[in-house]
């Protein structure tokens, strides 16, 4: 009998201890990933689902406690998922070698109270190509922790990317942060990491100091030396030194190889013990022409260069691009050179522009406007994201699935048209209540570009159709070409909590009679069902 209770409760034991090591499973999620599929495609994936960041980025000196209030408030308006906020060196070493994770505690604190993803910006030896966020202790040693020296002697207010002692301090606290967030962020608020802020150099194309005149007269590490990349960047021979190999493009290509180097050691030590996403941003040059490194921040991984840091830095999964340009053509065009075969496309920073946002997201993994805690407006972005975010995760997969269709009002009004297969959609934009489906919309006074639209592929002959200022039309194509056809369903609605479709109301008559269903200033999501009619024997 004595043994027979023995044994009942060693086996409650066990079956107590199984329960607490499942429920300590339950309680770490799966690692935010990213992933290039087989077909190229790249996702982000949280929880283990594709996610879509619909994010913002704070001002540079909002992550204190005193801003946290108008922070978060802000998200909440805007309607986003993901806030992309920074966090500094100079607060987190306050003294060498004594690391203090309030500040990221904090953070990561006020944005599971707010049901907000993370972007933490590691900002550390680069912010805009200076070094003003390095520890106080730092800045006081700079014959240690030494900058860039320009082309004729002159002091340059940028880190140079040779100094090894600020690159392993630099390593060494972004891997503190890292073992931090491993053991106190176990659900994983925090799903990527930002490796420094723009890096580069304002004020000179490399450091020319005495000592790194020697290193740019070795030769070109192999690792640059594949074919491809030295055909992407225009190379003059095959192995050399850097003049030998790249002409005059060699200090640029010599730096940038330089910075992404640096970042590399930073990014691989924190990746060592915390393997979550990592991406550096650019400060972008103009998209068109192939300008001098004078004209922009060079050592950053601009278009020219994306290879170079491809090749420096395999620890970082992407490069982004901060877009600030100004028409469709410049932001279209750095879209294009940023969503390439070995990048995947996210815009970290950007104004509050949301006639690009489709664009964006059908393309990559997110869109963040810059400084929306500092008074931007965001009205129109803040709809668009109160009508995307309880289906985000089903929009990243459906990009995945290549069903996602786009098109924006360009600067002409013209209309647009986006082949579907057995359809081709009439995208007539502009606040003209009617317009000719074929032609351009009513004339009137001018008014800016802004329409916008993104068509998700349901099947053959039904759409989930997203807009601003926008008529949807339809024309057959294929063996239908030429026959007649109508609208057999249109409904207005939204989506509920859990991504499922929710009809507000079904168009008909004057709403989708003659030009289509039209949607005004405020964002609208429609399903619509077409149906050809079999002509009459």
């Amino acid at each position: 009998m004595k043994a027979r209770i023995i044994s009942v409760i060693s086996a409650l034991a066990a079956l107590m201890m199984f329960s607490v090591q499942s429920s300590a499973q339950t309680d770490e999620t799966p690692m935010p990933e990213f992933v290039k599929h087989a077909d190229g495609q790249f996702g982000l994936y949280v929880d283990g689902k594709p996610y879509l960041i619909l994010g913002g980025q704070s001002r540079n000196s909002n992550n204190w406690p005193a801003m946290h209030p108008q922070l978060f408030e802000t998200m909440k308006n805007m309607n986003a998922n993901t806030l992309e906020v920074p966090i500094y060196w100079e607060a987190i070493e306050p003294v060498q070698g004594q690391y203090d994770m309030s500040s990221v505690k904090l953070i990561i604190d006020e944005a599971r109270k707010n049901d907000i993803r993370l972007v933490l910006l590691w900002f550390a030896t680069w912010k805009n190509g200076s070094n003003h966020y390095m520890p106080e202790w730092m800045k006081l040693d700079s014959k240690k922790y030494y900058n860039v020296v320009g082309k004729d002697g002159q002091p340059v207010d940028s880190p140079s990317p040779h100094c090894k002692a600020a690159m392993e301090l630099d390593a060494k606290a972004f891997t503190e942060v890292m073992k931090f967030l491993k053991e106190y962020d176990k659900q994983h608020t925090v799903i990527m990491m930002q490796v420094q802020n723009e890096p580069g150099t304002w004020g000179s194309v490399r450091d020319y100091s005495k000592s790194v005149d020697k290193l740019f007269a070795a030769d070109v590490p192999a690792a640059l030396l594949k074919p491809e990349y030295l055909k992407e960047l225009g190379a003059v021979k095959d192995k050399g030194s850097w003049s030998e190999v790249f002409g005059d493009r060699a200090d640029e290509y010599f730096h940038a190889w330089s910075v992404a180097s640096y970042i590399e050691h930073v990014a691989a030590s924190g990746k060592a013990v915390n393997p979550l996403p990592m991406y550096v941003n650019v400060a972008l040059r103009s998209p068109f022409g192939n300008p001098p490194a004078t004209e922009y921040e060079s050592g950053g991984a601009t278009d020219n260069v994306i290879c170079i840091y491809k090749a420096a830095a395999p620890s970082i999964d992407f490069l982004a691009p901060d877009i600030y340009q100004r028409g469709d053509a410049n932001y279209m065009k750095s879209i294009e050179l940023y969503t390439r075969p070995d990048n995947c496309l996210m815009v970290p920073e950007t104004g509050a522009q949301a006639k690009y946002l489709y664009e964006v997201i059908s393309r990559g993994i997110g869109f963040s406007p810059f400084g929306v805690d500092g008074g931007r407006k965001i009205g129109v972005l803040a709809d668009e994201y109160a009508m995307l975010a309880p289906v985000a995760g089903k929009i990243a997969q459906w990009r995945l699935d290549g069903k996602l269709y786009t098109a924006f009002e360009p600067e002409d009004h013209s209309v647009q048209y986006i082949d579907l297969g057995e359809w081709k959609a009439v995208l007539t934009f502009g606040r003209a209540r009617r317009s000719n489906v074929q032609g351009a919309p009513a004339a009137g006074e001018p008014y800016p570009a802004t329409g916008h639209a993104m068509l998700v592929k349901l099947g053959k002959d039904e759409y989930y159709a997203f807009g601003t200022n926008v008529r949807f039309s339809f024309l057959p194509q294929g063996k239908n070409e030429g026959k007649a056809w109508h609208y057999l369903r249109v409904e207005e609605g939204s989506f509920d909590e859990n991504g499922e479709w929710v009809m507000r109301r079904v168009l008909n008559g004057d709403q989708t009679d003659w030009t289509g269903p039209y949607v005004g200033e405020k964002p609208t999501a429609l399903r619509i069902k077409v149906y050809v009619r079999e002509p009459r024997k």
